[in-house]
């Protein structure tokens, strides 16, 4: 036996152990941000107990950044450790010096209360239709069907997986599941035909411009719908409980729509433009959609009934909200699915991915929840107005809109942005005089999904594609910086002007 088959075990268990010390950093990063923010003084104006909620709230933020442990995880403890502590974090002296007020059954109701948000039923009815075009493989035939009839062309196939991301996005919450899951295992089959390999200069001869187009196309369809990104419908709840605004399915879609329609039509172009395929034309490709498609055979029974019931579902979410409630109508839309057996009671059960968001967004609506019952919201909005008294209601818009979408640099998780940031310029905004609050409302929340493009951690589905292969670390972040560019002007440019001509 050699030295160097002796040093293997060796160095395994040293990286075992280096792997293991960088976690217990990790976990102890979030728990000293939070201590040292409690020793902090309180800042004038602000009750102790808020601003020691705000201190737990930054720790699971950063928690949530570096994730030494699942993101439910993180935040369960933290609603955990405030419900322990609620005498001194959650709750007022007042509230507390009540003879009727029941410390142990308030802070137990608090921590459960994000469980019975409608928002997070939401979310969860919506990863249940996902598992449905998961099942019955009608997300695939789709995607499929569009390359079949527009993929001998390179930049008519970049409009194919751009129309398929656009048919899966409306019942589809989670990008990665939609783009990641679905599409990306479809065109990651079509760079060989053209002799386009991963890792190789080959790769720019159409894998690259696929890649790039696929993950773009995520971003675009992830704002233009409010079920598209599970971060939208957080986002939602958190307009909700800061400001007291009500965003439908139906205002979401129209706000987004000329931004949304101008993008999709003309994104495959600008990536054809800015990110050439060398390769322009391949019959091979059109042949193997047709393969792939016989090997479906027919539609099934079950793919008929879950496009009847998705449609079902997008009516209700447009036209029927004053009727029945969004969340409701998901679950309405998951009875039928399991009565007439397009799911079983397992998919639902065994759906990991599902209970996982279920459980972390409930505790992060909780927690933000709890920013405004403590009142640091109020004192926040109150700081931040009086810094931006001067400026002007349009010019402050501009400057908070572009605050938030750079700011996603530093995050790796769009929930993890969106948490954080979004309740404090929500009310930072709402202090301003003039500032029409539903536009800025709409404009914050639908740049969550177009704000992704500008790094490769951005959202879900980018490390994905950035570790394909086929798009290079220096060509990714340029990419991402135009494009990220070109979408944010367009938010501004055409989408500013028509939400204040419509809201």
């Amino acid at each position: 036996m050699t030295d160097k088959t002796l040093s293997l075990p060796l160095k395994k268990a040293g990286n075992a152990k280096a792997g293991k010390k960088n976690r217990l950093v990790m976990m102890a990063i979030p728990v000293i941000v939070a201590l040292l923010l409690l020793c902090v003084p309180t800042p004038t104006g602000l009750p102790p107990y808020a601003w020691h909620f705000f201190a737990i709230f930054v720790g699971v933020i950063v928690g949530l950044i570096f994730e030494p442990l699942p993101g439910a995880v993180i935040g369960l403890t933290g609603v955990v450790v405030i419900a322990l502590g609620s005498q001194w974090l959650l709750f007022s002296p007042e509230q507390l010096a009540d003879p009727k007020f029941k410390l142990a059954g308030q802070s137990f109701k608090w921590a459960v209360s994000g469980f019975g948000n409608s928002t997070v039923w939401l979310i969860f009815g919506a990863f249940m239709f996902a598992a449905g075009y998961d099942k019955t493989q009608l997300g695939r035939r789709l995607a499929l069907i569009l390359v079949k009839y527009l993929g001998r062309r390179s930049l008519t196939l970049g409009y194919a997986i751009t129309l398929a991301d656009l048919l899966l996005a409306p019942f589809t919450p989670s990008n990665t599941a939609r783009s990641g899951g679905t599409i990306f295992p479809i065109i990651s089959n079509l760079p060989p035909l053209y002799g386009s390999k991963p890792n190789d200069p080959s790769a720019r001869k159409i894998g690259s411009y696929l890649m790039w187009v696929a993950i773009t196309a995520a971003c675009i369809t992830s704002s233009m719908f409010l079920s598209a990104l599970a971060p939208n419908l957080l986002a939602l709840a958190l307009v909700k409980s800061t400001v007291g605004i009500n965003i439908s399915w139906g205002t979401w879609f129209i706000a987004f729509l000329p931004v949304g329609l101008l993008l999709i039509l003309t994104m495959p172009l600008l990536a054809y433009w800015f990110y050439p395929p060398e390769v322009k034309v391949n019959d091979e490709v059109p042949r193997w959609a047709s393969r792939e498609l016989e090997k479906l055979g027919r539609m099934s029974r079950n793919e008929i009934l879950l496009l009847l019931f998705v449609c079902c579902a997008l009516i209700m979410w447009i036209f029927a909200t004053s009727f029945i409630e969004p969340a409701l109508a998901a679950l309405l839309v998951i009875v039928l699915m399991l009565w007439t057996g397009v799911l079983e009671w397992n998919d639902i059960t065994g759906n990991k991915a599902a209970w996982n968001t279920f459980a972390w967004f409930a505790t992060l609506v909780a927690l933000a929840d709890g920013l405004s019952s403590t009142g640091f919201i109020a004192w926040l909005g109150k700081e931040g107005g009086a810094l931006m008294g001067d400026i002007s209601p349009g010019t402050a818009t501009i400057v908070l809109l572009l605050a938030f979408y750079l700011l996603h640099y530093l995050f790796a998780s769009t929930t993890a942005h969106t948490t954080a940031l979004l309740p404090a310029v929500l009310t930072i905004a709402a202090t301003i005089p003039g500032i029409n609050m539903e536009v800025f409302c709409l404009l914050t929340v639908t740049s969550l999904g177009i704000m992704g493009i500008i790094t490769p951690y951005g959202t879900g589905p980018s490390p994905i594609y950035y570790g394909s292969g086929y798009l290079p670390t220096k060509d990714y972040w340029r990419l991402g910086t135009i494009f990220g560019a070109i979408f944010l002007a367009a938010l501004l440019m055409i989408g500013y002007p028509w939400m204040v001509m419509m809201f």
